[in-house]
């Protein structure tokens, strides 16, 4: 493994992130995106998931909100749909909230592993590490350490957490759980080589059943806005302006999503858009830009990555005109 990176002590960390532009073109810029690519066709609708399957891809939702609350959605940005992997992010920040920052980068990693998103080969490549939170393998063991006695504890924990990020009571689709539950059998797999090298602490098939039940957990584009906005914002929610996790929890997740969030194409990702970001297979992704909020989309047709294409391109878009971009920079003029 390789060694972790010292971190100089007693060092204040000053944030300058910029601020949105005013209320107004925010909101004009969020509906000119929505309506640039709402009829884009590319991509086909995730059916390894017999529900997903069913899901209409002419759907297509964004939402902005900034880290003072304001509230600009477009489209079907209130429509629901299974969370899915972007429970990952929110999950892995309540775990680093509980358990910390060392913890977490050794026992679960924080590297890419440049391979598929459900890849059995990235763990015998890394003698059963899993790598990082946000492939299944890694959000697995993430799962595992979530506090509680028993699976519904755990699950009740993570429940309470993702809906604190939310700022509202978010509910499980029974339907979407059955229907992966049927099917999961590549995460059960996953987790049972994860315990083969003694990586799970926990019964297998529990863990891979909390995981399931996460996945299937019901958001909107509006409230992934919020649930990054309250990452952007160093932990506090900025509809509830309840504390959900720590500054520094913030920091630390939105480090490990930049790196792997849209799974083997997370470079390519950063390299264009430069925003933290994570997807799900049923169509969402959040995007978040540290100390000015989030954009929340949701559309069901997938690259072949698994990575929603009409939201990539209207995060993209708004990226390059809100200013978002974390790696770009211009002269005082």
């Amino acid at each position: 493994m390789v060694e972790p990176i010292p971190q100089p002590s007693g060092v204040t960390q000053e944030v300058a992130t910029g601020t949105l532009p005013a209320w107004a073109q925010v909101e004009e810029l969020v509906r000119e995106a929505h309506q640039r690519y709402r009829d884009h066709d590319e991509g086909a609708v995730a059916d390894y998931i017999p529900i997903l399957a069913e899901t209409d891809p002419r759907l297509f939702g964004l939402a902005v909100i900034d880290r003072t609350g304001g509230v600009h959605d477009a489209g079907d940005a209130r429509h629901p749909f299974s969370v899915q992997s972007i429970s990952k992010l929110f999950v892995c920040a309540l775990v680093i909230e509980e358990l910390g920052h060392d913890l977490v980068r050794d026992r679960i990693g924080v590297n890419n592993t440049g391979l598929a998103f459900n890849s059995v080969m990235a763990i015998e490549l890394n003698d059963g590490h899993p790598m990082n939170p946000m492939v299944n393998a890694g959000a697995i063991a993430t799962t595992a350490l979530m506090p509680g006695e028993t699976s519904a504890e755990k699950w009740e924990h993570i429940r309470d957490g993702l809906s604190a990020f939310a700022g509202r009571t978010l509910r499980m689709d029974g339907q979407v759980y059955r229907s992966e539950a049927r099917t999961n059998e590549r995460n059960k797999a996953l987790a049972r080589l994860l315990s083969s090298y003694g990586r799970l602490d926990e019964d297998p098939l529990e863990v891979v059943d909390i995981y399931t039940r996460q996945c299937a957990i019901t958001v909107t584009a509006h409230d992934l806005a919020v649930m990054g906005a309250t990452l952007a914002s160093g932990g506090i929610n900025p509809v509830t302006g309840d504390r959900v996790v720590s500054p520094e929890v913030c920091r630390d997740t939105l480090a490990t999503v930049a790196s792997s969030g849209l799974y083997e194409r997370s470079g390519e990702w950063l390299f264009e858009i430069g925003l933290p970001a994570k997807s799900g297979v049923a169509g969402g992704i959040v995007a978040v830009a540290p100390g000015k909020g989030a954009v929340g989309a949701f559309s069901p047709p997938l690259d072949r990555a698994g990575n929603s294409i009409r939201s990539q391109l209207a995060i993209g878009h708004l990226s390059r005109s809100l200013g978002l971009n974390l790696f770009a920079s211009a002269p005082d003029s």
